[in-house]
């Protein structure tokens, strides 16, 4: 049982899980003995107080046991194992290691959540002397690969692009002392499993690092995967009265499939809320909407998975920083985005799975503040909607749609898509690659020369005369007046017998047909 720096221990239930209680959660980093460099940061950051994931789980880590901790999203999970790693990092002295050897892996299922560890870890990391580097796919790929061959201390990416760099033997696992596998239930819903088993057979043994795993929820399948590679790792889960935050205040319409653009504008112009995210299933879904937000004078940008890396990035940090209001959005982006001040999300489509609404309505309502979730349920999506309140716990509160709230759209506006080639080395599956505007396939190879249009010239009775002309005065003959090369008549199988018997000076066998003369 963890003793905490207060005295207090933990409340332990019959099944092991440590759960929180008024009385034993820490509230302030000051009483958790973290080193100084870390307190610091955490100061320049104004983080005075644990949140209740904090405070349940640090104390576990500084004992050096293996974790596998649910809580709700937006709950400082990442802060937790940062602090919790780093401090474990910086009291223990490094043991004699190559340079491309980390100490700490961090494995995240996407590209967002990968870049929001790196941005967190370089805030809370910034006294330590920590190198941390990021790899992921779709942009920088022979940068990454150069700052990661420099060598790194803690090294956080996505599943693929970890795979690709360390096939290459770019790096190495020998050495790490600490792994933490992040939101490990989007592991096993986006296929990664495979993947994270690859990587975790290749470092050293469970009893020899510590191993962490935070999820949203502790299902069978990633309890087993814990308890598969880690070392009798502790539950922890925090003590909540919902699966939601509590911040969140929800609601829900049924407007029908032609209601939804109408609706969503009505309610874009009645809330008027100052940053807001828009989930859709499906891409299609997402650039209809931006088609009509722009057709209707309001500024947004589209996150799928066939926008380019680059381009997503840009879009993030325009949303971020306020330029753009509106952000639309496929599950891509549900889950580690970390964006302050969003106010309200809009499921236009209701999610077919469960988990994926609490994810995504946990883009609001972060760190204890407020926000609003307004979801549509059409005839589409609509039957999603029990599951979604059974796994909640809760009947999401039905609104009236009133005339007021249906405006009609303007007509939506054309918008130039820039998108990412999906065939092998940037070429489409017809062998053409797209031009730099992502417009046009440009064709494998040239184009013959025009002969097919100066044989319809030469056939027109128009140029016929003008082209025998031509060749007449050239002193060449024309091409109609050439004779017709014949076709070789292919000769009898009795006499290619024949020839063929002559040419080895061997006697002719006589046709079957006919007998030999006797002479």
């Amino acid at each position: 049982m963890t003793t905490e720096p207060n005295g207090t221990t933990p409340d332990t239930p019959s099944n092991g899980e440590a759960v929180s209680s008024p009385g034993n959660v820490i509230h302030s980093f000051r009483e958790l003995n973290l080193p100084e460099s870390l307190l610091k940061a955490t100061d320049e950051l104004g983080f005075d107080n644990c949140t209740e994931i904090q405070g349940l789980s640090l104390p576990v880590i500084a004992a050096g046991k293996d974790i596998a901790a649910q809580a709700q999203t937006g709950t400082g999970k990442t802060a937790a194992f940062l602090l919790g790693s780093f401090a474990r990092l910086l009291a223990k002295p490094p043991e004699e290691r190559r340079h491309d050897q980390p100490r700490m892996l961090v494995i995240a299922p996407t590209r967002e959540l990968a870049m929001q560890i790196k941005k967190d870890a370089d805030s809370l990391g910034q006294h330590t002397g920590l190198k941390c580097a990021v790899v992921y796919g779709g942009i920088d790929y022979d940068k990454q690969r150069k700052e990661l061959a420099a060598g790194v201390d803690v090294l956080i990416g996505t599943p693929g692009r970890l795979i690709d760099y360390f096939k290459q033997k770019i790096f190495d696992l020998k050495k790490l002392e600490i792994c933490v596998l992040d939101e490990a239930d989007r592991m096993f819903d986006l296929g990664f499993i495979a993947d994270i088993r690859f990587l975790l057979r290749r470092m050293p043994p469970p009893e020899e690092r510590l191993s962490m795993l935070f999820s949203a929820t502790l299902s069978h399948r990633v309890m087993e995967l814990a308890y598969e590679h880690m070392d009798n790792p502790e539950p922890i889960k925090t003590e909540t009265t919902g699966v939601t935050a509590e911040g969140v205040r929800q609601a829900l319409y049924q407007p029908a499939t032609d209601e939804k653009i109408p609706l969503l504008l009505g309610l874009l112009d009645s809330l008027q809320p100052p940053r807001s995210i828009i989930f859709v299933n499906t891409k299609r879904a997402a650039e209809k909407i931006e088609s009509f937000l722009v057709g209707n004078d309001i500024a947004c940008g589209t996150l799928s998975g066939d926008v380019r890396q680059s381009k997503r990035q840009r879009i993030l940090q325009d949303f971020t920083a306020g330029k753009l209001p509106v952000l639309i959005a496929t599950d891509v982006a549900a889950r580690g985005l970390h964006i302050d001040d969003v106010s309200h999300v809009f499921n236009y489509d209701l999610p077919q799975q469960a988990e994926d609404y609490v994810h995504r309505i946990g883009r609001t309502a972060r760190a204890g503040t407020q926000g609003v979730a307004v979801s549509f349920a059409c005839e589409n999506y609509s039957f999603s909607l029990p599951e979604i309140q059974e796994y909640i716990g809760q009947s999401i509160p039905l609104e009236m749609i009133t005339d007021e709230l249906l405006i009609k759209p303007k007509p939506p506006k054309r918008i130039e898509r820039d998108r990412v080639s999906s065939g092998p080395r940037g070429k489409n599956a017809r062998g053409g690659s797209r031009d730099a505007s992502g417009g046009q396939r440009k064709p494998r190879h040239k184009p013959r020369s025009g002969k097919r249009e100066a044989r319809a010239d030469e056939k027109s009775p128009e140029t016929a005369g003008s082209a025998k002309a031509e060749s007449a005065t050239a002193g060449q003959t024309p091409a109609s007046d050439k004779p017709k090369r014949r076709r070789r008549r292919r000769k009898p199988a009795s006499e290619r017998g024949s020839a063929d018997a002559t040419a080895n000076n061997q006697s002719p066998k006589p046709p079957q047909d006919t007998p030999a003369s006797s002479d």
